[in-house]
């Protein structure tokens, strides 16, 4: 059988997720984990990755340093209709994981419009590049910030999509465009969305590494009303993971949690955060509630257990534990985003 080399086209390849998953599949390259989703063509033991990324803000190729001169990379915005056709056509991609967006939710409610053109447009423009240049598999990573909040229970895939934010909105949007190419084309896209994710090179924006930061700058951390609204934290290695189990075993059309069942409270996060950083417990301040702030995230992820096998190794204390000496041992870069997360809650 002979090998083949797969190409794999990561949009936001320089971003939090999207850098994980670039850093994974280079590692396992020469696994059989990849596999192209066409019927006859042979497994391949080799990828190559092709990265779009505009490098907004929250992008940076930092974060890809440790695989260097192993993937193709184009600055380019998925806005750009004509760039983006330029890039399919020279690179005739086999998959793409599209992950480029704006996702802050306090920046969406600031100005929503960049929300719109990124994710919405910029998922339009992409889907049609990839009908046209006939690619095999396109992995939509969407977010379970689209159902709304939950009370009780958790989220199937099934579940009505009711988003509260703005960012949340844009996304549902882009999902329910992808939805809409499965079934009007027959496109062959897949969606997943994930729960909160948490780790090494976040940008400090969300709460768990702004919290870090907030520590060490010898400041407090800031908790959005009383500190009750309940998140679902995914390591960020383990969601790259089941990424790649879905792009390698997930079903043409259909949609995937991709959940960690670690769900805990903001306050409680952000104490046991202060224990491992080894700091006093009341070294955070309740400040005025988000905007429409969502009471809860829960996700139900037995779908993707049951068809693959995967599962989140990484708990939320050990999770923590790794990201607190992660940052401890990268502040210059953490430090380097200070001066933008000022203006933003400043301006707050």
């Amino acid at each position: 059988m002979r090998k083949r080399i797969l190409k794999i086209l990561i949009t936001g390849g320089a971003g939090f997720i999207g850098s994980a998953l670039v850093r994974l599949v280079i590692a396992k390259s020469k696994s059989r984990l990849l596999r192209p989703a066409k019927a006859g063509l042979a497994m391949t033991k080799q990828c190559e990755v092709i990265i779009i990324d505009k490098l907004t803000y929250a992008g940076d190729l930092k974060r890809l340093e440790e695989v260097g001169g192993k993937f193709k990379f184009y600055k380019t915005d998925i806005c750009d209709k004509n760039k983006i056709e330029t890039i399919f056509d020279k690179e005739k991609p086999e998959i793409v994981a599209h992950f480029a967006a704006e996702s802050h939710v306090d920046r969406s409610i600031d100005d929503a419009a960049p929300f719109i053109d990124t994710n919405i447009k910029g998922t339009q423009i992409l889907l049609d590049a990839s009908r046209k240049y006939k690619i095999q598999k396109f992995i939509f990573i969407s977010t379970d910030e689209v159902y709304g909040e939950i009370a009780n229970g958790k989220f199937n895939e099934g579940s009505p999509i009711k988003p509260n934010s703005p960012y949340a909105a844009s996304k549902a949007a882009a999902d329910l465009l992808v939805q809409s190419y499965i079934r009007t084309y027959k496109f062959p896209a897949i969606i997943i969305r994930p729960s909160n994710n948490y780790g090494p090179w976040q940008y400090p924006e969300k709460l768990i590494p702004l919290a870090i930061l907030r520590i060490l700058d010898d400041g407090k951390i800031p908790v959005y009303g009383r500190g009750q609204n309940a998140r679902e934290w995914l390591y960020v290695d383990d969601c790259a993971l089941g990424i790649m189990t879905i792009m390698n075993k997930g079903k043409i059309g259909q949609i995937y949690n991709l959940g960690s069942a670690c769900e805990s409270k903001n306050i409680d996060t952000v104490k046991l955060l202060l224990k491992t950083l080894g700091v006093s417990q009341d070294r955070y301040e309740l400040v005025k509630d988000r905007l429409g702030h969502d009471i809860r995230y829960s996700l139900n992820s037995r779908k993707i257990i049951r068809e693959s096998g995967w599962k989140p190794i990484v708990k939320l204390a050990g999770g923590l534990k790794l990201t607190v000496d992660w940052s401890l041992k990268h502040q210059v870069w953490l430090k380097s985003k200070l001066k933008d997360i000022n203006k933003l809650y400043k301006s707050r």
